[in-house]
Order: C-alpha cells, then structure tokens, then sequence
C-alpha cells in the first residue's frame, strides 16, 4: 500500500542491483508476480493479447507472456512499437522463444477478449509519440478488457496529466507501490481498479495508503475506570449570527467521535440554535483568546466563521499557547507559521488551497500530493487537503492517502463535521497522526455506508449523528 515517484522507482532498483538482485530477477519477480494477480480474472478458454514495449515495462509482459502459457492460456505476445532495447527485455525474451513460444504479428483487425497494456512504464513522457498514441486509440476501442502494468499507457506516473489518447484501463497493477498518478486528477480516472504488486523488496516510501486495519489498529482502548474529563476538553470557535449551523456540525462531530467536554465560543443568538443539536455542549460568550485558561485537549477554530482581523488575532494568541490546533473555512489564510511543540492541522478543500498557496485549482488536483506535502514542510503543519483520496501531508514529509469517502460527501457542512471529529480525536488519541488518519478514515467510511442503503445525493452532514455511533462501534470490535 506504499506509494513511489519514477524516481524512487529507478533509485530502489538501482539499490536492488547494487545488493546483490540482478533486474533479469526483478524483471521476472514482477511478471509473476503480475500473473498471480492477473490468473483469477481470466478463464481457460480467453483469448490474451500482450502489447509489449521497447523497455523494461515491455519487459514485464514477456514474463507475464511466458507465465500464462506455461499456464495453458491462450496469450499472444506482440511487439508492435518495435523489439525490445533494453538487455534485460532482451533476455527475458531470448527466455520466452528458449520455451518453444513465437512471436504474434500485431494488426490493427486483431482481437482478444483482454488486452495487457505492456507498451511504456513509469518513466515515459507525454504526449505520446504517433506510434503510442495510435495503439492506444486503437485498444480504447476494442470490446474486450484492458489491463496495464504499472500505469495506464498516456497516463503520467507522478503528477494528474493524461495524454489526450490515453489507455482507459479496467485494471492496472502496480509493481512494488502505487504510482501517483492513482490518486490524482484526471489521471485516477483512467486506472481503473487499482492494486499494487509485490515484486520482492522491502517497502521504504514515507507515502502510503490508509488502511482499515491501521484505524483498528490505532483505536483508543477505553478502560473501565474514568470520566469525562478522561476524553479532553476541547473547544470550538465556530459559528456566528449568520451561520450557527456550521458549529451545530462541528459540534455533532466532535461529541459523536468522542470528546469528554465540549465548549464553544461562538454568538448568543448562535448559541440558542446550536444548543437544541449538542444540548450537551457549554458556551463562551465574549470568547478572548488572551485570556484562554489551560486545560483544553484541542482547538477547533474555523467552521461559519469569515476572516477577518479579529478572528486573526485571536488565531495568533491560540497559536502560541501549548495545545494542539485544528484551523478550518475561515481560519484559513496564507499566514506565516512557526514551527510550535504542538499540532497544527488545516483542513483546506482544493479551493481554499489554491488561495492559500496561489496556485490555479485545476494544477492543485494534478499535484495535490506533491503540494500538500511541500506546504506541510515548510510551514511545519500537518495539512488535510480534502476530496476524493484526502491527502494527509505530515511536517516530516510522510502522509497518506485516505481511500473512503464518495460523492455523497459534496454537500454543505461536511467538512465542518469533519473539523469537529478531528477536535476530538485529538483529544482523544495520544499519537498526532493516528488521530488525523482515524477521523479522515471514518469520516469517509461514514458516507461509504450510507451509500449502502441510499441515494448518495439524499445525505447531509447532520446524518453523520446517525452514522458515527454505527461505524465507531463495528470499529472497535
């Protein structure tokens, strides 16, 4: 589940061959272990074209080639960009045609019920060359299923650019970790399923993919002996005349996720509304930061709030003060950030980003890791930038990709939810990153489960009320 670049790619196995693994190993590591992967979606009377390349991704093929005709499948193998030019393809072929197996001629009226898309691996460039580009169309086109090694052929591998004629892959099968690419936009639209193959080296990317049974493995364990002020206090600045209900969300959260206490700085007339939702919660009326007593687990600031001066002075003054910070909506601004002891955790959608950074939306969703983890870095914050695969940037340069949530997500209020359970979980989980990744995780695992009985345009960010209790609970079993 671990995530590389094409260069971390090209330096692993640079480092492979320096340790003693030849590539004709690792060439043939990754063709079996492709057709391990690949053997239970096909049946015995399938038809398997492989379209290999000039390179080591061409390579692949011609050991996935050779597995699946020792196998007794019906595969053909075709070079139709040329024969291969790298002395490990070559070897791999001379292995192939040692076996008794020929060489397919490729044309255009050829037909398969799967095509392996073998032709350029992670270190081709855009846009396609003629050659690439017709082969491409012309597997876009055909009937049958497509699989690609590695990455879909016209697909960057590090950042979201698509050549215009692309590979719309079924699957694709990643060797060693996740490519980019797979969590970028457009480019993740083109991978279809996606899962990684193991090709027999030791995973050392500091990037990789949430999993359920990181969250299971990270759950706070409550014992019998406590109270409610076990579970931290934390406290919300949110909400205003004009929109309480932001902080009614806020405060949903971070009550449903598990906060002992909850207060909330925030309008008289605000209050009046948010306390018919979180009856539970106390209120600050007159809220000044400079005089915030001790005492507070984590503070959340942001939801139905609008920057202005005052909101800016009172994020100065928290900021000093030793707790952990989660800053969201109108909290957000491009400020200065000084490395502190404590936490700081934004949660910007694509848009806010591109404020906060200047960069254009659309260059955002093709770079969303690459820039969140270099803002992370310099500013020493841990940044959430939400959407479709969530990216949770580290100041040490690790992160992960979040891989719940759906489109029932896109409604108002959502992220204010959000703010509130990472308020919590904060409060709640000892390890700062454990706490981040088990509120994203479950706050898109939510929306996967209403998905299950509804319609994903019927939810709203106040049915997370209902579905915490549900999900924490088969959680924590």
């Amino acid at each position: 589940m671990h995530i590389y670049s094409s260069q971390q790619i090209k330096e692993i196995d640079q480092d492979a061959t320096e340790k003693g693994m030849s590539l004709f190993s690792l060439m043939e590591n990754a063709g079996s272990g492709l057709f391990r992967e690949i053997y239970p979606l096909l049946q015995k009377s399938n038809t398997i074209l492989i379209l290999s390349g000039k390179g080591n991704n061409g390579g692949d093929g011609i050991v996935l080639a050779r597995y699946l005709k020792n196998y007794g499948f019906q595969a053909e193998l075709a070079f139709p960009l040329g024969m291969p030019q790298t002395k490990t393809a070559q070897e791999h072929l001379d292995y192939y045609l040692s076996c008794g197996y020929k060489i397919s001629e490729f044309s255009q009226d050829c037909q398969a019920d799967w095509v392996i898309d073998a032709l350029l691996g992670v270190g081709s460039t855009l846009p396609l060359r003629p050659g690439a580009a017709q082969l491409t169309k012309w597997m876009n086109e055909q009937k049958g299923k497509t699989i690609s090694i590695d990455v879909p052929t016209g697909v960057s591998s590090d950042d979201g650019n698509i050549d215009e004629h692309c590979v719309v892959a079924d699957y694709t099968f990643c060797l060693h970790g996740y490519k980019p690419s797979a969590f970028l936009f457009p480019s993740s639209d083109y991978y279809g399923v996606t899962s990684a193959v193991d090709i027999g080296l030791a995973q050392t990317s500091s990037w990789r993919v949430l999993k359920e049974e990181d969250v299971r493995g990270a759950w706070p364990k409550r014992t019998g002996n406590t109270h409610k002020g076990t579970f931290g206090t934390a406290l919300l600045l949110a909400g205003s005349d004009e929109m309480p209900g932001s902080a009614a969300l806020a405060a949903i959260g971070a009550l449903r996720f598990g906060t002992g206490k909850l207060a909330i700085a925030t309008s008289r007339h605000a209050a009046a509304i948010i306390g018919t939702f979180v009856p539970e919660a106390t209120f600050l009326y007159n809220f000044h930061s400079s005089e915030m007593t001790a005492g507070y687990s984590c503070i959340g600031i942001g939801p139905g709030l609008l920057p202005n001066t005052e909101l800016e002075k009172q994020i100065s003054t928290i900021l000093n003060y030793s707790v952990p910070v989660v800053l969201d909506a109108g909290a957000l601004s491009n400020r200065t950030y000084m490395k502190r002891d404590d936490a700081t955790i934004l949660t910007p959608h694509p848009g806010e980003f591109s404020r906060m950074i200047g960069k254009s939306t659309r260059d955002i969703q093709r770079n969303r890791i690459l820039y969140a983890s270099q803002y992370a870095k310099e500013n020493h914050v841990t940044v959430v930038l939400k959407g479709k695969y969530t990216v949770i940037a580290f100041p040490d340069g690790s992160g992960l990709i979040n891989p719940t949530g759906n489109r029932a997500l896109s409604k108002g209020g959502t992220g204010d939810t959000l703010t509130g359970m990472l308020t919590a979980s904060i409060g709640t989980c000892k390890n700062i990153k454990d706490a981040v990744a088990n509120a994203v995780y479950i706050h898109g695992l939510c929306a996967d489960e209403w998905l299950k009985t509804n319609g994903e345009q019927t939810m709203l960010a106040h049915d997370f009320n209902q579905l915490l209790p549900k999900i924490t609970a088969a959680l924590a079993q």
